[in-house]
């Protein structure tokens, strides 16, 4: 599928979407912005710059894949759309929001997708399972993507695109007019466009699907094939054990054909591979899987995240422990309060 340099399909995007021609306002002062994330080596933007910013359309994730960027992203299973915003602000460049593992469904996914919209950041949705009416239903929010699991065969890989595309590429129901994805049948261009604009992401997780890695990635539609480490060690017989060596070799093994049928692909320009990606690990962080050549790599959960500083937080209080007898004299205290700032008595 040919990758699209336009708009993403989420609808904050198709509605901030710059206009044509459009008519001057008499002697109303814009709204103030809040600033956009900075990344590392950008100069400061000032605030009509940021204004222009915000108004321009937002580069998809397939046309930035196709540009040779490596996407970063989190995974939200918290369903928490002040979760799903502070990871857009923060500088994510997609957030994956978790309908398999996570406790959220559709008026859940839609309030997170609200969010990260609003913050300009792709969201991309894993469905529960693979079929055509959770396709649909999350097609019909205008997520930038959708991540289908459990993929072992270019058949399986094969329906799941189907489910991606209206009639007659595919089986999606058409409810174009009224849906989200649409801007609620505002957005003309909607059905030009969206099959072009959704990155379709197969997970391949069992060591079923490891064997058909290659003929799955070329299947016309998938535009990246998601690695699954923790399913595949447990297919493997290593549930207590992801980081076993024959799980490893298995993982560089479907790694390696990807990649290298990705480069015979470019040269020679024929058929579909798709990007490579996949999950960072304790054992395999998110700096070695970009080293390795991944384009799309989800290095947290924001679950764990709060979950290991929560625990680091209790831990560090926990054994601040003072001697015995030992006391703060009250200069100490007083110099406390000065530096504290906030302090009142």
């Amino acid at each position: 599928m040919a990758a699209s340099a336009s708009a993403t399909a989420s609808l904050s995007h198709l509605l901030l979407a710059r206009k044509p021609d459009p008519a001057p306002l008499p002697s109303r002062r814009a709204p103030a912005l809040l600033p956009l994330p900075r990344r590392r080596g950008q100069r400061p933007i000032s605030a009509a710059a940021a204004a222009s910013d915000l108004l321009s359309a937002a580069p998809s994730l397939k046309s930035r894949l196709a540009a040779g960027e490596t996407l970063y992203g989190l995974f939200l299973l918290s369903f928490s759309p002040t979760l799903a915003e502070l990871a857009a602000l923060a500088g994510y460049d997609y957030v994956v929001v978790d309908m398999e593992h996570g406790p959220g469904g559709v008026p859940e996914a839609l309030a997170c997708l609200r969010a990260l919209d609003a913050a300009r950041t792709p969201a991309v949705i894993r469905l529960p399972e693979a079929g055509p009416i959770w396709a649909k239903k999350a097609l019909d929010l205008g997520p930038a993507g959708l991540m289908v699991p459990a993929v072992e065969s270019p058949a399986a890989a094969a329906a799941a695109v189907s489910h991606c595309r209206y009639p007659p590429r595919g089986v999606r129901g058409a409810a174009h007019p009224i849906v989200r994805a649409s801007a609620y049948g505002l957005d003309d261009s909607y059905l030009s466009r969206c099959e072009d604009e959704t990155l379709i992401i197969c997970q391949v997780e069992t060591a079923a699907g490891i064997a058909e890695v290659d003929a799955i990635a070329a299947v016309d539609g998938v535009d990246v094939v998601q690695m699954g480490p923790l399913d595949l060690s447990a297919s493997m017989g290593y549930l207590w054990d992801p980081g076993n060596r024959k799980v490893r070799a298995r993982l560089r093994e479907a790694e390696k054909k990807v990649l290298d049928a990705r480069k015979k692909n470019v040269t020679a320009s024929d058929g579909n591979v798709a990007y490579l990606g996949g999950f960072a690990m304790p054992n395999d962080p998110a700096e070695q899987l970009k080293l390795r050549g991944y384009h799309m790599v989800s290095g947290a959960v924001d679950i764990g995240m709060f979950r290991k500083a929560a625990l680091e937080d209790v831990k560090r209080f926990k054994e601040a422990v003072m001697e015995i007898g030992e006391e703060e004299g009250e200069e100490d205290d007083e110099k406390d309060k000065e530096d504290d700032g906030y302090w009142s008595e």
